[in-house]
């Protein structure tokens, strides 16, 4: 592992003012890990960073197998290694453990700087979901990748409980935020559903367990509001549900606003930033007792969801939740606390022998 000499920390960290971000999830993705990078970068360059974020964007790629939205980069190498030395950062973020973070973490090895990573995403159990690889083998491969690098930023306490107990060392706390100004109580979509409505937004994906939503009996109208590679199937297979598509913007805050639950059956999101943005806008939750919503609704001082092994239990006990205590709570997550914190998980990219 790199380490950077502790006499030199606090110098370094004064000088951390060019950036590059690297991550295999960007634009015109929509995703938690898009808007992640998307807002970070944002909120760096507001305190007067200069921030590069490397996507496939930038490169010649093709569809990811069974997921066609998101585009893979190929032999992305070369290409990177240029951008990188051109740009002449200070600090190296590895956002991904796809083609181009594996690029980036090549590159970091060869020219012996240190780097930082993150685990945005439960990739191992995404893996099983889709090709039956086997967990055990998954998690040896990331704790490869991530055990060279000087620090491994993760979401939630829960989780990075979960990857020391794995063997994952140097994990480092990195919460998340919500951005207030776009998610509010007010304006609501009228649906024009039979009440009471239970929303699910986010992608419409095999990973997000949307079949245990759907199968739920529950009274009023089930809503999920996205896209994604099962949409289609499930759009046939469950007639009575509502299905909107994606919405962006001020769409997307009425779209939550104008829903009395909403209701995340994901067991295997890191965070879940739909959580938050489902709270700003007064919108109880309801989910299992999973990493991302136990520690989000798990810190409220007064109940703001419900969580349980039932889902269905979890729904309709979040729908006797006062939606005016949801607020308040969401507004404790701020995105400029984020940003400090991943700048202060950043390590110098200084050359050691």
């Amino acid at each position: 592992m790199l380490h950077q000499p502790e006499s030199d920390t606090l110098l370094a960290f004064a000088g951390l003012s060019r950036i590059v971000i690297v991550s295999d999830a960007w634009e015109p993705q929509v995703n938690g890990v898009v808007r992640t990078l998307r807002t970070i970068a944002d909120e760096l360059r507001a305190m007067g960073k200069i921030v590069e974020i490397i996507g496939p964007d930038r490169f010649n790629t093709i569809p990811m197998p069974s997921y066609p939205e998101i585009r893979l980069a190929v032999f992305p190498n070369r290409k990177l290694a240029k951008l990188i030395d051109e740009f002449a950062p200070d600090a190296l973020h590895i956002a991904t453990e796809g083609p181009l973070g594996m690029a980036a973490r090549s590159y970091a090895h060869k020219r012996k700087i240190a780097f930082t990573t993150a685990f945005h995403t439960r990739f191992a159990e995404y893996l099983k979901a889709r090709t039956g690889i086997p967990l055990w083998l998954s998690y040896a491969w990331l704790k490869r990748f991530h055990g060279t690098g000087s620090g491994l930023m993760v979401a939630t306490q829960s989780l990075r409980d979960e990857l020391i107990a794995r063997g994952f060392k140097n994990v480092r706390a990195w919460s998340r935020g919500v951005d207030l100004s776009a998610f509010n109580a007010e304006p609501r979509e009228d649906w024009n559903l039979p009440r009471p409505i239970f929303a699910y937004v986010g992608r419409v994906a095999v990973e997000k367990n949307l079949r245990a939503f759907l199968d739920l009996d529950l009274p009023g109208s089930k809503l999920v509001v996205g896209d994604g590679p099962q949409r289609k199937a499930l759009e046939r297979e469950y007639p009575n549900v509502h299905f909107a598509g994606a919405r962006h913007g001020a769409e997307l805050a009425r779209a939550y606003a104008g829903a009395d639950v909403f209701v995340f059956p994901s067991k295997t999101d890191t965070f879940g930033l739909v959580v938050l943005e489902a709270l700003a806008s007064g919108l109880p939750v309801a989910a299992y007792p999973v990493t991302g919503p136990k520690d989000i609704l798990g810190e409220s001082p007064v109940p703001v969801g419900a969580l349980s092994e039932d889902l269905q239990q979890a729904a309709l006990e979040a729908l006797k939740i006062d939606r005016s205590h949801c607020r308040p709570h969401a507004e404790t997550y701020s995105w400029t606390a984020c940003t400090n914190r991943f700048l202060d998980n950043l390590v110098p990219t200084r050359t050691y022998a």
